[in-house]
């Protein structure tokens, strides 16, 4: 039989994943526990969120180096259209 897992468990599995498969027994028993538990829901969104916006941030990044200049009015533009568009998830 499975235990259920702590709200612990279940935030540090949702954060594993994001670097790591996680295996059959961590992805039911992290999936069980987000049946219940609207907090670690809510901490999964978020961590989706500050990923994209990582990925986001990578790609501006990416766009320096290839000498694509955004003035500073436009990044902070794109900063704050990326954490109202995760606030809003």
């Amino acid at each position: 039989m499975m235990k259920m897992l702590t709200c612990k468990d279940a935030s540090h599995l949702i954060s594993e994943r994001q670097e790591r498969p996680l295996g059959r027994r961590e992805r039911l028993g992290l999936w069980l526990h987000l049946l219940i538990c609207a907090y670690c829901r809510a901490f999964e969104r978020q961590v989706a969120m500050l990923s994209r916006a990582l990925r986001e941030l990578g790609r501006l990044d990416a766009a320096d180096a290839q000498g694509i200049d955004l003035a500073p009015e436009a990044r902070e533009r794109i900063r704050k259209a990326l954490a109202e568009r995760g606030r809003n998830e």
